[in-house]
């Protein structure tokens, strides 16, 4: 019984980081807007408890994270694919053996519950993996806004050099957390498949699930 409630515990952490996180960059980007155009005041959150702050900041990001979630997937279609993998021919190339079995071209989701059933702390390396890839994917967008704002300070703010370097390496990071994502999320899939590989009856198994 302990053991369940470490795993669901440390499943949730990890969803919470694929929300929270994005959404604290999101809510780190309207708050520059805010200020940049002076609309609260500097004493607005004067008397407010600490503890309220955090949680307000908390539940703000998770909730932002949540809501800009399609933010992430439309940042996945425009940046462009130098290559497209195929997870299941690449997994052949490497394990022979693995030709003609059923389970390669299986549903992946359907192959994660699979392995959930026969071990559910095997499952959590693929679900971090999953879960770090959302996290990389949806945290792009708010570097895209802010290389937005950086374009901006380039031609209204003073600080022409340190708004220019933002803008590089906003838009840098941009490509860099979708190109990184993608291959996570690639990394999921392989180690889907290579844990799937070593259960047994898994071909039988998938069988038996009717095909769409």
């Amino acid at each position: 019984m302990g053991l369940d409630r470490r795993v669901t515990f440390a499943i949730g952490i990890f969803d919470l980081f694929t929300y929270a996180i994005p959404g604290s960059l999101y809510l780190a980007f309207f708050a520059h807007v805010i200020t940049r155009l002076h609309l609260l005041g500097g004493g607005a959150m004067t008397g407010t408890p600490a503890w309220l702050l955090v949680v307000l900041v908390v539940v703000l990001s998770y909730l932002l994270g949540y809501l800009a979630y399609p933010a992430g997937e439309l940042a996945n279609r425009i940046v462009p694919r130098r290559r497209k993998r195929n997870a299941s021919q690449e997994f052949r190339t490497r394990v022979p053996a693995a030709e003609g079995r059923d389970f390669v071209d299986m549903d992946r989701s359907v192959l994660l519950s699979a392995i959930e059933l026969h071990d559910k702390d095997v499952a959590i390396e693929v679900k971090r993996l999953r879960a770090t890839g959302l996290m990389l994917r949806n945290s792009a967008p708010p570097l895209a806004l802010g290389f937005v704002a950086a374009v901006v300070e380039l031609f209204a703010g003073r600080n022409h050099a340190l708004a220019a370097g933002c803008a590089v390496l906003l838009l840098g990071g941009f490509v860099a957390f979708i190109v990184q994502a993608r291959r996570l999320a690639h990394w999921a899939v392989m180690k889907t498949l290579e844990l799937c590989y070593w259960i047994p009856d898994i071909d039988d198994r998938c069988r038996q699930v009717p095909k769409s």
